[in-house]
């Protein structure tokens, strides 16, 4: 079983329509539930929206320990967008949240003005909305058979830094580079909408389902 923790983040069916898409629609449920999701053989941790308000409702519906204790036991976890950016350490949005710790770094807004290095007289817009590369930065079975320069679907404002470079699993440049994915043990996060990118985007899902961290 997948589950797809609900904690009213949004952006939810989407995931599940595109594990749908690969054939896997009957193994994912979208939860709020603990128990489900402690059962559950993978986690999907998707999310948008802002950083405290997620932060509140993980504590709110008694989740964030639940995620915490499920990435301890090395059961495989995907982070998404928002739900990647939680995992790190602390957001300086809102004047700083404290989120879950499971990855060090800490998210922050993209400077303004940003600017394109080859085009430095054009400001880039904020959020980061639209296409853009990520950038390989080591081998990973989640990332098996994904053509280098595969664009992939990004909305967003803010963005990990300090990200460990042991850590760090794909980078994308927006006037500045970042670390858009991350992975350590069986977690794994990445800033852009797998779900919502096609071809590289489902078969990024379809090695998240069927990878096995303990193989």
């Amino acid at each position: 079983m997948i589950a797809i923790v609900d904690y009213r983040a949004g952006n939810l069916t989407s995931v599940q329509r595109a594990l749908a898409a690969l054939g896997r629609g009957g193994e994912s449920v979208i939860t709020d539930n603990p128990a489900v999701i402690r059962r559950a053989d993978r986690v999907i941790f998707p999310g948008v929206g802002a950083a405290g308000e997620a932060m509140r409702n993980l504590h709110e519906l008694g989740l964030a320990g639940v995620l915490r204790e499920v990435v301890a036991t090395g059961k495989p976890f995907l982070g998404i967008c928002l739900g990647y950016q939680i995992l790190f350490e602390g957001s300086d949005e809102n004047g700083g949240v404290e989120c879950l710790g499971l990855l060090p770094g800490r998210v922050v807004r993209f400077p303004d003005p940003l600017r394109n290095p080859q085009q430095p007289d054009r400001p880039l817009k904020v959020p980061h909305m639209g296409w853009n590369a990520a950038r390989a930065l080591r081998p990973h079975p989640v990332l098996a058979g994904i053509e280098p320069g595969s664009e992939f679907y990004f909305v967003h404002s803010y963005h990990p830094t300090k990200v460990a470079p042991a850590m760090a699993l794909t980078e994308t440049d927006y006037g500045i580079p970042f670390a858009s994915g991350a992975a350590a043990g069986a977690l794994v996060g990445f800033q852009f909408h797998p779900e919502k990118s096609g071809r590289p985007g489902l078969r990024l899902l379809t090695n998240f389902c069927e990878w096995n961290p303990l193989a």
